[in-house]
């Protein structure tokens, strides 16, 4: 049995912690589920602690383990070919040199394998669809991190092509993907190109947040630390109220779990897939014992979840973003 149908669930259309399932179709449908007590499972990367960032591989370990979710990185190669890599260039993670947006996938990247064991090729967005479409993974959400440096219009006509490639896309593939967005130069083409796929902010500022993207988004993915704060607890009473659904990465720390399924959050995003399923399953047997690990002093032990450095990073990282992939103005509605 899978970790999320160890969970109570209720019907909940259109949150990013919805995840579509093949049971339970009695007018061919497929039912949208929530965990109703504790926060769903999504493997950042997969489950990259253990096997290789961003590779089948990993995704797969994720799915094993039981995550209802999966995050990946998007970047698209000289011959436009979508890739599950989240650095613009190969150094870091592979054996390779360059950056992707300059190499050929066929003949060039395609020959590159991870440095970590075992070692992995890269993978596309057409395989990673592959996986996601095979009978026993269709209840598995995907996150996809569109990195600011792509172009808009080019990466979503590609990703466009590669889900409807299978004619039921629109059931049993599209409802299950969320577009991870950095930047709002995303928000039109992902509404004109992809109109069916839910989207989510990605960042660590919760005034950009709510200055940009909120009347757009369906969710909100936020840095831990961002959300600690006073800036963060306004932030987290205010999805609530507007059934926003609420993110949060990179999660591997035991303590920022406990605290993370205290705030009530829809996904924990996690490099560590198998410690917070377990980590979920001791709050499910014993609440009171395993939040009482932390306490209310959780806020002042890191100088990381101080409301005003938090607040200066993020309006630090909108800057620094807007001055690389250019100003940020809000979606134009007619």
């Amino acid at each position: 049995m899978s970790a999320n149908q160890d969970l109570s669930h209720q019907p909940l259309e259109g949150s990013l912690h919805s995840v579509p399932t093949t049971q339970d179709q009695s007018d061919g449908i497929p039912s949208v589920i929530k965990s109703n007590s504790l926060p769903l499972c999504w493997g950042h990367r997969g489950a990259s602690a253990t096997f290789p960032e961003n590779t089948l591989c990993s995704f797969e370990a994720a799915i094993k383990d039981g995550a209802e979710g999966i995050e990946s990185d998007v970047h698209v190669s000289a011959d436009h070919v979508v890739l599950m890599f989240h650095d613009p260039s190969l150094e870091r993670t592979t054996d390779g040199k360059g950056e992707i947006a300059n190499l050929p996938y066929v003949g060039g990247i395609d020959a590159i394998r991870t440095l970590k064991a075992p070692h992995q090729k890269i993978p596309t967005f057409d395989e990673t669809m592959d996986l996601l479409m095979l009978e026993e993974n269709q209840h598995v959400v995907f996150n996809i991190d569109c990195k600011p440096n792509n172009d808009p219009e080019r990466l979503f006509t590609l990703i466009k092509a590669s889900i409807e490639r299978f004619p039921e896309h629109a059931r049993l593939l599209s409802p299950r993907l969320v577009l991870g967005l950095w930047h709002p130069k995303f928000l039109e083409p992902s509404a004109r190109l992809l109109p069916d796929l839910r989207k989510a902010y990605i960042g660590n500022s919760p005034s950009t947040a709510k200055k940009y993207f909120w009347d757009v988004c369906d969710g909100f993915s936020m840095k831990f630390s961002c959300l600690v704060g006073w800036e963060g607890l306004s932030f987290r009473e205010d999805c609530k109220r507007e059934g926003k659904s609420l993110l949060v990465w990179t999660v591997n720390d035991r303590q920022e779990m406990i605290e993370a399924c205290k705030w009530g959050v829809d996904a924990i995003l996690t490099d560590k897939t198998a410690d917070y399923l377990a980590l979920r399953q001791q709050m499910k047997d014993d609440w009171s014992a395993v939040t009482a690990e932390t306490s209310a002093l959780f806020p002042y032990s890191s100088i990381h979840y101080n409301g005003m450095i938090s607040w200066l990073w993020g309006k630090l990282d909108s800057y620094s973003l807007s001055r690389s992939w250019g100003p940020f103005h809000p979606m134009t509605t007619q």
